[in-house]
């Protein structure tokens, strides 16, 4: 649900089966040198490295070191859509298989 924007949001995640889900997760540190410089790049490659982000839809295989030669594994999709979700205060817990909890970022940065 939205307060605002749902039906982008709908329309943006109907384009086919993989546009449902992540195609990238990635954790970037508030101290990323791309938020430190205080510039806006204008290209998306350099300006979602200045914070936390997510994305649904495609995955990109470049990304993992065997990915290109992956059959399956990845998400496909013909979007692929960023959201960058990082502040100065983000903190992350994470949870081990035993259900031992884990800071993984305090304050905007890594905490391990």
């Amino acid at each position: 649900k939205a307060s605002r924007g749902e039906d982008v949001l709908n329309a943006a995640i109907a384009v086919d089966d993989g546009a449902r889900y992540f195609g990238e997760v990635a954790l970037v540190p508030y101290d990323s040198p791309i938020r430190s410089s205080g510039l806006l790049f204008y290209n998306t490659l350099y300006d979602e490295n200045a914070s936390c982000h997510l994305a649904f839809g495609e995955a990109d295989p470049e990304c993992i070191a065997v990915g290109e030669r992956m059959t399956r594994g990845l998400n496909h999709s013909l979007t692929h859509v960023d959201f960058m979700v990082g502040t100065d205060d983000l903190s992350i817990t994470g949870t081990t298989h035993d259900g031992r909890e884990l800071p993984v970022f305090r304050s905007g940065n890594f905490a391990l």
